[in-house]
């Protein structure tokens, strides 16, 4: 019996080390300016290298000065991170984290680092937002005055869903999620058949995919990187506005309802 009461007790120790934070306490925790959620793709076109240039970008995100400053600068000080890879289906690989100094956001940095490499075939884009819109949005575990799932990737959803991308958005919108988005613009050319014809002089077509189907939300915005060797300076650009809750005036966009 004590041998089953130690495991039980080891158990439960892993679990909450891997939750640190309950939402069964939801109501006596401390507001956050913010709640994010960074999808990050790893289909079949994300080796190993790839993604740990995202990891890694994302790591080093989260320990720039700057970021820190807009996470700490906020009404409330601080925010509520979590992270999801999806390819064929969705993986949770970092539960919600508190980042309110620089301690803490150098802690979530190294987990982000350790996390290991959950490949897929496809590009399941809106499986990921219908399980963010089902089971992780309604588990944040601090009232936020901003939700924000964030979502980068090199190509359109390939994944014949069971219900249009378009469904799944504007439900998290109405449930006040933001969405924003980081399309990854390779140099092969974009010919697939699901994205835009490319027009001379125009937005590639996969950052026009993502305003389509994936922008919406109040203050929603793309912000694509110029391959995955840029993807760093993307998500921390774009983490500073997200994190802030202010966006430059060069990066305004139209509301979601003209822009849809």
């Amino acid at each position: 019996m004590k041998h089953l009461q130690s495991a039980l007790g080891a158990i439960l120790a892993i679990g909450l080390a891997v939750f640190p934070v309950s939402n069964s306490k939801a109501d006596d925790l401390p507001a956050v300016d913010t709640a994010l959620v960074v999808s990050v793709d790893v289909s079949n076109s994300v080796d190993n290298a790839r993604y740990k240039l995202q990891m890694e970008g994302i790591a080093k995100a989260l320990e720039d000065p700057g970021v820190i400053d807009a996470i700490s600068g906020g009404s409330s000080g601080g925010i509520l991170f979590s992270m999801v890879t999806w390819a064929d289906k969705p993986a949770f690989v970092l539960p919600w984290m508190r980042i309110a100094n620089k301690a803490d956001a150098f802690a979530v940095a190294k987990r982000i680092r350790t996390l290991p490499h959950q490949g897929g075939e496809f590009t399941c884009m809106t499986r990921m937002l219908r399980s963010a819109n089902d089971k992780i949005v309604p588990q944040i575990p601090a009232k936020a005055a901003r939700i924000v799932i964030d979502v980068s990737g090199d190509g359109p959803d390939n994944c014949n869903a069971d219900e249009p991308i378009e469904k799944v958005r504007d439900e998290l919108v109405s449930n006040g999620v933001t969405i924003n988005g980081l399309p990854i613009l390779l140099d092969t050319p974009e010919n697939d058949a699901l994205l835009p014809k490319a027009v001379p002089g125009g937005k590639p077509p996969l950052e026009q995919w993502y305003r389509k189907h994936v922008m919406a939300g109040p203050g929603s915005f793309v912000l694509p990187a110029q391959g995955y060797g840029d993807f760093a300076r993307a998500i921390r650009q774009k983490f500073v506005i997200e994190m802030s809750g202010t966006m430059p005036p060069s990066m305004s966009t139209l509301a979601w309802e003209k822009a849809r």
